[in-house]
């Protein structure tokens, strides 16, 4: 007895048919419900791709005359436009003209509404232009509201939007797309069918990659294979392979078969892969792994369609979402939201339309909207677009919600602002999932090297690649606050490989990498000895507070050597190994370590640098945050006062003097006592400050390792942090 599901091979269809034929089992309800609007007096509109619109027109107008009740038949006038021969008279006209001319004629002959009007071409006659309806559109739009009576049937391309005005006049409406799973088995061959297994059709497999295809695509993929080997249990790679190939032949426009494979291609980030391999792969294996009807519309029900990654740039978002692609055998459509957006009326809505299309007619499918806050913001919050975003949201909503459960085609948004994203598409059923791509701590990074030295077979030592990953624990660049991500370590592997490429050969060691990450820094004057040692004060003064005080992450590097004209000198913290929610303590302590460079200089030069500005910011937006926006303070209760609430079109009253007053007050106090606390850390290890600063203008960079064991030789114990590093082996 077969599995719930597969179909005998037997049951299967014999012999041939035709397109038209293939077009009429797929679409038989549709047709005949189609053939009944038409005989009750109503106009239809068929929304259907361009290569099946002959057979759906010659269908209906079969039925038309088989379901008659006397046996009379609807006279239909097809426009086409003109068809010339060398005998006709007059100057050519273009199709259009052509077309226009046959519409007025055939409206001016059945203003009764006799006839029925087929206009195959509905979607090019009534196309807005950028800013308004054509000539044409206008026209045809008036003859068909002047002759309410005539009956229309009318066609249009998926990807094609009709003007409001003109798809009002269609009360009946259906859409021709995609097959169907339970009409699949009616329209493939037995000897097809034999190309993937002996006695029994699995038709769940085959649909997963003709979802989307028409009746007419379908059967001309089906006559190509039906000429390859039947299947040999044996060899049960062959339907694999048959498979594959069908996968090649239905990706459509600029979709993609990506090669990226989700864990030897990306390092890391085990969190983000167990994630996606629980809630999503998992789940359509499971269904692909099923035959019971019912077991399968269970799980088609709760995959997740909507993700969006979130995280700066260069982290892989992308990439991810090319490799969750690779692992469903889907195409992927890469769409950037900036490029995305047009100023012209209507196109941005049309460039949706068309990139769902393509993905549902290449099924399964993944697209990617790079930077989806570029035009899915939040409603009301923008200005100046002419309603653009607005639409194009709209748009965006339309099309999710109109997948059917079987369409394996996901949505990825990416963007490092999921704050901005408009909140309807954040509910349940649209990006349901919000998964974060950080930046990669050590680990990662270790694997995201490794990964980047096999591919381009670096000559690089495992203490060497420890070396590297140490290296990118940092900032690449500390003035804007950009770490070192993915793309950053494999720049780096490039450029090594560059470097071997040249001198012939490259064993990779520290050098070659301080090398490498030094390239991109150009020539600037040396800073003179007494700038180079203020700035050593004040990079000890970060450290030194970062290594003592008991809140702060430890102290990672000091380096006075970086030349970069724009950060002559940094000191770097390991990361709290829980950072996404800061305590009150954790905050004061990072107040305290900005602190630090200022009230060292005090101390050991008796004089302050502009050096402290950017510290004195970050400190000052700290304390101002924990007063005015988390509720930190200690008399002003438990309320918030930010500067506007992101929620448009709502207003809130000012705080009144006093209260600001009490706010500044507020956030002096901190700043005051954090630091009273740097300077007894400081002033009581002021030698050892003072020995530490000779120590670095001597060696030039410091790390970690070398911080604590200076410390340990001077006889300074740090003490036990409360807070554990990120980083922290």
């Amino acid at each position: 007895m077969p599995q719930p599901g597969l179909i005998p091979l037997s049951k299967l269809p014999d012999g041939r048919f035709s397109d038209r034929d293939a077009v009429f089992k797929v679409y038989r309800d549709e047709l005949n419900w189609i053939t009944d609007k038409i005989w009750s007096g109503l106009s239809v509109l068929i929304e259907c791709e361009k290569m099946i619109t002959t057979h759906v027109f010659a269908i209906i107008r079969q039925r038309l005359k088989e379901s008659s009740p006397d046996g009379s038949e609807i006279p239909l006038q097809v426009i086409m436009g003109e068809t010339r021969t060398e005998e006709d008279a007059g100057p050519p006209r273009g199709l259009l003209v052509s077309m226009m001319a046959q519409i007025e004629a055939f409206f001016r002959a059945n203003m009764a509404g006799h006839a029925v009007l087929v206009l195959p071409y509905l979607d090019l006659l009534t196309t807005t232009t950028r800013s308004s309806l054509t000539d044409a559109t206008k026209e045809v739009i008036g003859w068909c509201y002047r002759a309410p009576d005539v009956r229309v049937i009318g066609f249009k391309d998926p990807s094609f939007e009709l003007p409001r005005v003109m798809s009002d006049l269609f009360p009946a409406r259906t859409s021709l797309i995609g097959i169907s799973r339970e009409k699949l088995p009616q329209i493939i061959l037995r000897n097809e069918a034999r190309k993937f297994g002996v006695d029994e059709f699995n038709p769940y497999v085959l649909f997963k990659y003709v979802s989307g295809l028409n009746p007419v695509k379908f059967r001309r993929i089906m006559k190509h294979i039906s000429g390859y080997e039947d299947f040999n249990p044996q060899t049960p790679e062959m339907a694999d392979n048959l498979y594959s190939e069908i996968r090649k032949m239905t990706v459509e426009g600029t979709t993609e078969l990506p090669q990226v494979d989700l864990h030897e291609d990306i390092g890391g980030y085990g969190e983000v892969k167990d994630r996606l391999e629980k809630d999503i792969i998992q789940l359509v294996r499971k269904r692909d792994s099923l035959t019971d009807p019912k077991e399968i519309e269970v799980v088609e029900s709760i995959i997740p369609r909507g993700i969006i990654f979130t995280g700066p740039p260069g982290t892989g978002k992308t990439f991810f979402a090319k490799a969750l692609a690779h692992t469903l055998d889907a195409t992927v459509t890469i769409v950037s939201g900036p490029e995305l957006k047009s100023k012209w009326v209507g196109e941005s809505e049309e460039n949706l339309r068309r990139i769902f299309h393509e993905a549902r007619a290449s099924a399964p499918a993944v697209i990617v909207f790079d930077e989806l806050d570029s035009f899915a913001s939040r409603r009301g919050t923008y200005a100046g677009d002419a309603g653009v975003t607005h639409s194009m949201v709209n748009q965006l909503l339309t099309e999710m919600d109109g997948f059917r459960k079987e369409e394996l085609v996901f949505i990825v948004g990416t963007t490092n602002f999921v704050e901005s994203i408009d909140p309807a598409l954040l509910r349940p059923g649209r990006f349901e999932f919000n998964i974060e791509i950080g930046y990669p701590i050590s680990s990662d990074r270790r694997e995201i090297a490794g990964i980047y030295r096999r591919k381009w077979q670096l000559d690089m030592p495992d203490d060497v690649l420890e070396y590297l990953v140490e290296k990118t624990g940092g900032y690449v660049d500390l003035v804007r606050a950009v770490k070192f991500s993915g793309d950053h370590i494999e720049a780096i592997c490039r450029a090594l490989k560059r470097e071997e490429l040249r001198k012939g050969e490259l064993k990779v060691d520290r050098d070659a990498i301080n090398r490498v990450l030094e390239t991109k820094l150009k020539r600037v004057l040396d800073p003179t000895p007494e700038e180079r040692k203020t700035i050593a004060v004040h990079e000890c003064g970060h450290a030194l507070v970062s290594a003592l005080h008991v809140d702060a992450p430890d102290v990672a590097e000091i380096n006075v050597e970086t030349g970069d004209p724009e950060v002559l000198g940094y000191s770097r913290q390991q990361f709290y190994e829980r950072s996404r929610l800061l305590t009150k303590r954790q905050m004061l302590a990072d107040i305290c370590v900005s602190l630090g460079g200022r009230v060292a200089e005090e101390i050991l030069l008796g004089d302050i640098s502009s050096g402290a500005w950017d510290d004195l910011n970050k400190a000052t937006y700290s304390a101002r945050a924990m007063i005015e926006y988390l509720g930190m303070g200690a008399s002003l209760g438990l309320q918030t006062f930010p500067d506007y609430l992101e929620d448009a079109g709502r207003s809130r009253t000012q705080p009144s003097p006093e209260t600001r007053r009490a706010i500044e007050m507020e956030v002096s106090k901190i700043l005051k006592e954090q630091e009273k606390g740097v300077r007894e850390i400081l002033g009581t290890h002021k030698e050892v400050l003072s020995k530490l600063v000779e120590h670095l203008l001597d060696v030039g960079k410091l790390a970690k390792k070398d911080i604590h064991e200076f410390l340990d030789k001077n006889g300074v114990k740090p003490p036990e942090k409360t807070f554990r590093s990120r980083d922290e082996e």
